[in-house]
């Protein structure tokens, strides 16, 4: 019986260890995927704006810089106290899981205000500038890694 324990505690914190592993790896892989090709590079360098939808587009841009500085912190903020926590755990522990559902929540807010960003960005776009920015944002998301 106690082979069989050590077996079920084993397998427990090696799923543990490869959950936290694979949120670490995929915060990182989300944070590189969100910035190339930049929303800024493709409004700026892709659409022909009008001074006036650049100044209201530039408005935008900076209020979410700000909101996106804070939202990556949380989510490096998760990563650390799921990282602590499978250090100081010995298993799928209920801190293991409150940090991976911390991180998750950190990770969903970043991604839920990233979108919000973005129509807000389109809602100042003509109907044509529209179908461009769509093109562009539908590439960036499906875009393959190098």
């Amino acid at each position: 019986m106690s082979a069989n324990w050590k077996s079920v505690a084993l397998t427990v914190l090696l799923a543990a260890l490869a959950s936290g592993g694979g949120a670490w790896l995929g915060a990182g892989w989300m944070m590189k995927r969100h910035e190339t090709p930049g929303l800024h590079d493709i409004v700026h360098r892709k659409l022909d704006l009008k001074p006036e939808q650049d100044a209201r587009l530039d408005a935008i841009e900076a209020r979410f810089a700000a909101q996106r500085q804070q939202l990556e912190a949380d989510v490096r903020a998760a990563n650390r106290e799921l990282a602590d926590a499978i250090a100081a755990s010995k298993g799928d522990s209920p801190e293991v899981r409150a940090a991976v559902d911390h991180f998750h929540d950190a990770m969903g807010a970043l991604q839920k205000a990233t979108i919000a960003h973005v129509f807000e960005m389109r809602a100042v776009l003509t109907p044509e500038q529209a179908r461009v920015f769509d093109r562009e944002i539908a590439g960036a998301l499906t875009q393959e890694p190098r």
